[in-house]
C-alpha cells in the first residue's frame, strides 16, 4: 500500500476530529488524564513490541494505531491545559530530526552507522547545553535489561567501549569468579550484587556482538515454553504427574521435545 501524502493528512485529519469528539460526548474518554492513560500506553507498547516479535504486519499495523490514539490523545490533553498542542508535537519533532541529522541536512559526513550514533549522541549533549550526562537519556523506568543495553550503547557512541570485542571475555570469566568467591562465602548480598555484574557484562558480550539481548532472552524464554508444554502434555498422556516424577524422566522427555521440535 502507498496512501498519497494528501489522503494521508486527511485520515490524520479526521483523526483529530475524532478525538475532539470523544472529549466532549465520551463519559470515559473526558475522564482520562495524562496519569491515567500512562499505563495504557505502556500496556499498547508491549503488545506492539509482542506483533513485532511475531512478524505479523497485520498485528503491527493494528497496534500502532493504538499507540497513535495514544499520542493524539496526550496531545489533545496537553491542548486544553494550555501546554502544548499535536502540532508543537509534530513541529518539535521535525525540528529535532533535521538537527540530529546534520549529514542529512548539513554537510557533514557520516559514512556509517556508528558515525551516526556519534553524532546523535553529541548533538544531544549540546541541547543540554553539557548540563545533562548522557546516561540521562535512559528513562530510569526501563526494565533492568533493556536498560543496561541502552545505558552501554550510550556510553559507546562517547567512545567509551572495548578496543576488541573479545576482551569482554575477561571481563565475563572475571565476573563469574568474583561471584563463585561470594558464593562460597554464602554473603547473599554480595552474590546480589555480583550476578548483576555478571548479567551487565553478558549484556555487554551481546551488544558487541550485535545480538540484542532482550530479543535473545525471548527466544530462549519461547523455546522453554514450548518445551516444557511438551512435557507437560506428554505427561498428561501417559496419565503421570511431573510433581511424581524423577528430573532424570523428565529429562528424557525434555530431550525428545528438543529432537522432535528441532526437525
Amino acid at each position: 500500500m502507498n496512501t498519497n501524502k494528501k489522503e494521508v493528512l486527511n485520515r490524520f485529519g479526521k483523526l483529530l476530529d475524532i478525538m475532539d469528539r470523544l472529549r466532549e460526548e465520551c463519559p470515559w474518554d473526558r475522564e482520562q488524564t495524562l496519569e491515567t492513560l500512562r499505563t495504557l500506553t505502556i500496556e499498547e507498547t508491549y503488545e506492539l513490541s509482542e506483533a513485532i516479535l511475531k512478524k505479523d504486519l497485520q498485528e503491527i499495523s493494528k497496534e500502532l494505531g493504538d499507540i497513535l490514539l495514544h499520542i493524539v490523545f496526550y496531545a489533545k490533553i496537553g491542548q486544553e491545559q494550555g501546554a502544548f498542542d499535536i502540532g508543537d508535537v509534530i513541529t518539535q519533532l521535525s525540528d529535532k530530526l533535521i538537527y540530529r541529522h546534520p549529514h542529512v541536512f548539513g554537510d557533514v559526513k557520516a559514512g556509517n552507522s556508528d558515525k551516526v550514533i556519534q553524532n546523535w549522541e553529541h548533538l544531544k549533549t549540546r541541547e543540554k547545553n553539557g548540563n545533562k550526562s548522557v546516561l540521562s537519556g535512559v528513562p530510569a523506568g526501563l526494565p533492568a535489561l533493556i536498560k543496561s543495553f541502552r545505558i552501554q550503547d550510550k556510553a559507546r557512541a562517547m567512545g567509551f567501549d572495548w578496543e576488541e570485542k573479545e576482551q569482554v571475555w575477561d571481563k565475563v570469566d572475571e565476573e563469574i569468579s568474583e561471584f563463585r568467591t561470594e558464593w562460597k562465602n554464602e554473603d547473599q548480598d554480595r552474590m546480589e550484587a555480583e550476578f548483576g555484574d555478571l548479567l551487565f557484562a553478558l549484556v555487554n558480550a551481546a551488544r558487541l556482538y550485535g545480538i540484542n539481548p532482550e530479543n535473545a532472552l525471548e527466544r530462549t524464554n519461547k523455546t522453554f515454553i514450548s518445551r516444557f508444554n511438551y512435557l507437560e502434555e506428554k505427561t498428561i498422556k501417559q496419565g503421570r504427574s511431573l510433581k511424581k516424577m524423577t528430573l532424570q524422566q523428565m529429562d528424557e522427555i525434555w530431550e525428545e521435545a528438543k529432537n522432535t521440535q528441532n526437525k
